[in-house]
């Protein structure tokens, strides 16, 4: 029976960016994954007071940003479960959804994995699937954060000739360390551009920036 592959990015995607699209497409390219799952996050735990835009918003324009990625869909699974935030009970859910025989990835910014300790049940997420973590140029990743357990499940991919996992074991769960995304636009600036009136084009797809502005998304 050939193993299933699945990977999961979550992120508040707000908005939907071209650095998100080039990491979504490496993935899928050096994971050879059959699905990428695109998970907007309702209300994140981690993010404080800050507005964002409204779910359905974000969801949107995900969707407009994924239409010519076939292997690409953006899941509903944390939109549907306000009242269950925190990204191990997404896990969580995702592996009963797909069984126990499915290899399951969860995608993470750099910034993210270096402040997972304060995630809610950080080990438990660790240890329930393999980690793919998304470093930006020029920002490097630590790892002494980790219990000394996970620290040996790490792989730097920027380190091997291949940016793929080839010859790794992968019935083991790893924490892979990779170099995919050059582009070193951020949601943030996007935001920033968009309420001074200024145009986004260039840093997010084209039917997103059509989106934003037709909304009049940032404005306020």
């Amino acid at each position: 029976m050939v193993e299933r592959r699945i990977a999961a990015y979550g992120g508040t995607f707000d908005p939907i960016h071209n650095a998100h699209i080039e990491i979504v497409r490496a993935v899928v390219r050096n994971f050879d994954v059959d699905q990428l799952l695109l998970i907007p996050a309702c209300k994140p735990p981690h993010k404080g007071q800050r507005a964002i835009a409204g779910a359905y918003h974000r969801f949107a324009m995900a969707a407009l940003a994924t239409l010519d990625e076939p292997r690409v869909v953006v899941s509903t699974i944390e939109l549907d479960a306000p009242d269950r935030p925190y990204t191990f009970e997404t896990v969580e859910r995702l592996r009963s959804q797909y069984g126990a025989e499915t290899k399951l990835f969860f995608v993470m910014g750099a910034d993210s994995f270096e402040e997972i300790n304060t995630w809610r049940e950080p080990s438990r997420l660790i240890s329930s699937t393999s980690l793919i973590v998304v470093t930006r140029p020029g920002h490097d990743v630590g790892a002494s954060h980790l219990e000394t357990g996970f620290r040996s499940a790490i792989i730097d991919l920027r380190q091997r000739e291949s940016a793929s996992p080839d010859g790794v074991d992968m019935a083991d769960r790893h924490i892979y360390i990779t170099g995919y995304v050059s582009n070193n636009v951020s949601s943030t600036q996007i935001r920033e551009q968009a309420r001074e009136g200024k145009s986004v084009e260039g840093l997010v797809p084209p039917a997103v920036a059509e989106y934003i502005r037709k909304y009049q998304l940032y404005r306020q």
